[in-house]
């Protein structure tokens, strides 16, 4: 099949859906298929990758502030157009677009591109999607067509389903799970002679939860003075982070800065500890399985998108939300029961398997069949928006 990927967002940034498609265009290549990435790049290279499948870029993209973070996506009309004509010129046989409901470049495909149309919905959020709000009125008279629709998580697709009604097929994120169990160089800061708590993840995105980490630490810290928290991640701290720092003497707490992808399965298999403590608009637990998949065991806040991914008790322990007395209790059964530590790593070393790419890539094609198989919707015709 010739088989189109449409990311909404700048492939010149790396970012979990341009990780997916990045990593599904490859394992679908590699099935012998052809396949293109259309995406906006602000630079000559992509952020992420791609190996050698064909990229076909849309110039730049601005940044809009989007479910606790920001995301780059391209407004231009210009290439409004030029992508039209391209899904027109090249007869796709699937055409695959992902967050199709993002204005505008992933909109445009989902309004125009006359092939088997597939959306994929990644986004959740716990309030009101006010992008999603924007366009309601006008998805759902029909501006848009899609033939088929995947979600990533259960979350996902109730999400989505709050204003984009329809028939939605579940099929999670993959994963290189070999990537991170197959053992990697241990990083000097993780002392042996510890107990090593990590964070993985964006610093200055409170979402990120790092304040509740830096909370539950400073609860442990002076029972348990072997006990350290290794933060691994881009960004400066905000400002009550700063304040839980300066208030509680968190004096010792070690920021990594960013860390090259092939120093990262390296923190994950050798702490002790794994934290997650985000707070929320998390559609999927993409740091979870990759804790799994390092056979570490797990501290995360019971929030849906990470609740889909892992159950309490089996991968890990769950805690509530913003809750760093539940967290620093959930810690100090792990400290003080190695064999419960090792059995969560065990459990979740099995669970992660389901979301090898192979997996999900052969749930992906028999989506694909599925959905040709079926009485196609036709595209819109141009009026303009």
């Amino acid at each position: 099949m010739r088989i189109a990927q449409v990311s909404p967002y700048d492939f010149a940034h790396p970012g979990g859906v341009q990780r997916h498609i990045a990593s599904l265009s490859r394992e679908l290549q590699a099935r012998g298929h052809e396949v293109s990435i259309l995406a906006p790049c602000t630079r000559d290279e992509p952020a992420v990758d791609i190996g050698d499948v064909d990229l076909r870029t849309f110039g730049r993209s601005v940044p809009v502030p989007t479910a606790g973070s920001i995301a780059r996506i391209s407004f231009s009309v210009w290439h409004e157009w030029r992508l039209k004509s391209m899904l027109e010129n090249e007869k796709f046989d699937i055409v695959h677009i992902h967050e199709p409901l993002m204005p505008m470049f992933a909109l445009t495909a989902s309004r125009f591109s006359p092939s088997t149309t597939i959306g994929t919905f990644h986004a959740y959020n716990e309030g009101r999607g006010r992008g999603y709000m924007f366009w309601k009125k006008v998805l759902n008279r029909g501006a848009i067509r899609l033939n088929g629709r995947i979600a990533v998580s259960e979350p996902a697709k109730q999400f989505a389903n709050r204003y984009f009604k329809g028939d939605y097929t579940v099929i999670p994120n993959g994963l290189d799970v070999d990537r991170f169990s197959t053992p990697a160089t241990r990083p000097s800061i993780l002392k042996e002679d510890a107990m090593n708590m990590v964070f993985v993840g964006r610093v200055n995105e409170p979402r990120k939860g790092l304040r509740y980490a830096l909370g539950a630490y400073s609860l442990l810290k002076w029972q348990y003075p072997k006990l350290r928290l290794i933060v691994v991640g881009a960004g400066v701290p905000d400002r009550e982070s700063y304040q839980i720092m300066g208030e509680r003497s968190l004096d010792d707490v070690i920021f990594t800065g960013p860390v090259s992808d092939e120093e990262l399965p390296g923190y994950y298999q050798n702490a002790d500890i794994f934290l997650a403590p985000n707070t929320g608009k998390e559609s999927f637990g993409f740091i979870i399985i990759e804790a799994m998949s390092a056979s570490t065991p797990i501290v995360a806040s019971n929030i849906p998108g990470f609740a889909s991914v892992m159950t309490d008790g089996k991968e890990g322990l769950m805690f509530e939300p913003k809750d760093e007395a539940a967290m620093a209790e959930a810690i100090k059964r792990l400290i003080e029961n190695p064999g419960l530590r090792a059995q969560l790593a065990v459990d979740g070393r099995a669970t992660v398997n389901q979301y090898r790419w192979s997996h999900v890539a052969d749930n992906v094609l028999n989506y694909y069949n599925k959905v040709r198989d079926q009485q196609p919707v036709p595209p819109a015709k141009y009026q303009g928006w």
